[in-house]
């Protein structure tokens, strides 16, 4: 594989899953690590990601709480618009974190009367922007990675919460190994958000199906609905809706 599609695959891997390791990068593209860290640090120096010990993050995901830059937009755009229709006044709302979710939050009606509970911080910022929306942050550390607060404060307060309906920006899904991650401290987050909900909804640009981490949050059998950009009846779907899922 040429210097360029190496540098390609890093940087839509680093789109996907918000940050990747070295070692996974190794193995996905067959290479030494000496490669990969030289790669890494020609695009941190471009400016396209950010290179931290072990791995890189992305760029898009981590510059304040702008939208300008982030990876397939207008496409997370349109899954936001899709989610808010299931949304009623007087719900309890469990929200994780991701450029998905921040969509959504950005997409809610001002008219709608709700109780949002997140441990998100650009979620929580744009929520209070909502007249009629209460806000409930869960406090706890913040991860630096995700910008949502994890540990076991966080995770005892969820546990609290009987939420009508649980929004789920996922990773990565697939129809054999389910939802997965790449964040232990996050999987165990949404791992409370998914018991506390009576109704769950993972929210995922196409492009992250069919794809896995290495650290499991649950079975496709967690999920309720799954949204995305593409039209529902896409063939895509069709090993998802065998397994129960309905499709948005």
């Amino acid at each position: 594989m040429l210097k360029k599609e190496r540098q390609e695959f890093i940087l839509r891997e680093i789109n996907l899953h918000n940050k990747v390791l070295t070692s996974d990068l190794c193995e996905a593209i067959n290479v030494s690590e000496d490669t990969i860290r030289r790669d890494l640090s020609e695009l941190a120096e471009t400016g396209d990601i950010i290179k931290v010990h072990g791995g890189a993050l992305s760029k898009s995901f981590h510059v304040s709480f702008q939208t300008n830059g982030v990876y397939s937009h207008d496409n997370k755009k349109m899954i936001a618009q899709k989610a808010v229709r299931l949304i009623r006044d007087g719900m309890f709302i469990l929200t994780t974190g991701g450029t998905t979710i921040l969509e959504l939050a950005k997409a809610l009606p001002q008219h709608l009367r709700a109780t949002f509970f997140t441990g998100s911080l650009p979620a929580a910022m744009e929520y209070i922007q909502h007249p009629n929306i209460e806000v409930i942050f869960i406090g706890d550390r913040i991860s630096k990675n995700s910008k949502i607060t994890v540990g076991g404060d966080a995770i005892t307060k969820i546990k609290q919460i009987n939420a009508d309906i649980c929004f789920l920006g996922i990773n990565a899904i697939d129809a054999e190994h389910g939802l997965t991650d790449n964040d232990w401290d996050v999987v165990q987050v949404k791992k409370a958000m998914i018991q506390s909900s009576k109704k769950v909804v993972a929210l995922t640009i196409a492009e992250k199906i069919n794809t896995q981490q290495k650290l499991k949050i649950g079975d496709l059998d967690v999920l309720d609905i799954m949204i995305t950009e593409l039209d529902p009846e896409d063939k895509t779907f069709d090993a998802y809706r065998e397994k129960g899922v309905e499709i948005l």
